[in-house]
């Protein structure tokens, strides 16, 4: 495993960080060997300027899983950014609930509540693709760059567009209902080394 104070991957840079021992909000939570990469900011400064709306009166939680790669600029947006559709108006009275002599606890009102963001293992996701709440992205998928995620994602597949719509599958059904059967991310880290150039051939025949 990554030691905790290892936060660099690499040894000639400093834009790509390991998430997982950079993230300190507990309702976030980052698998083993995901990275992020930022060129623009600070990528320590990950759960602040990438995790917006996600405030603790919504107990909303970000899962990413194990070997995720995260582009520059990508952004996950909680269920704050909503706003009521099923109320008449749009405005959100109940956060300003002094303005309107209402109750602190009726704030989360002011919004649709949509759920927590779930990332698999495997995914990537590219530049300054935006998830949406309630989203949940499966295993060795791939978001393209300024994709805007506002459903579910199958396993191993590729979206893109505003909203995001299926492109492509990355594998036939059996190749992909094999990877998920052997969950290569949650082999020992001997094993995994043993197959990199296996996994990097895209030839399933050939992990051992």
């Amino acid at each position: 495993m990554i030691p905790q104070w290892k936060i660099y991957p690499r040894s000639q840079g400093h834009s790509t960080v390991y998430l997982q021992n950079v993230v300190t909000d507990p309702s976030i939570t980052v698998g083993a060997y995901t990275t992020y990469d930022d060129f623009v900011r600070d990528p320590r400064d990950f759960q602040k300027n990438n995790v917006l709306y996600h405030y603790a009166v919504n107990r909303e939680k970000l899962v990413i899983g194990k070997f995720c790669s995260i582009a520059c600029g990508a952004k996950f947006l909680f269920n704050s950014a909503n706003h009521a559709l099923g109320s008449l108006s749009t405005y959100p009275f109940p956060i300003f609930f002094e303005e309107w002599d209402l109750t602190v606890e009726n704030i989360p009102r002011a919004w649709d509540n949509k759920g927590n963001i779930v990332v698999g293992n495997d995914v990537w996701i590219g530049y300054e693709a935006v998830v949406l709440a309630g989203v949940t992205i499966g295993d060795g998928a791939v978001i393209g760059a300024r994709a805007v995620v506002t459903h579910d994602v199958p396993p191993y597949a590729i979206m893109g567009g505003v909203p995001a719509k299926l492109i492509r599958k990355r594998f036939d059904d059996d190749t992909i209902q094999s990877l998920l059967s052997l969950r290569w991310w949650d082999w020992p880290e001997e094993r995994i080394a043993a197959n990199l150039e296996a996994i990097q051939s895209g030839c399933l025949e050939r992990l051992r």
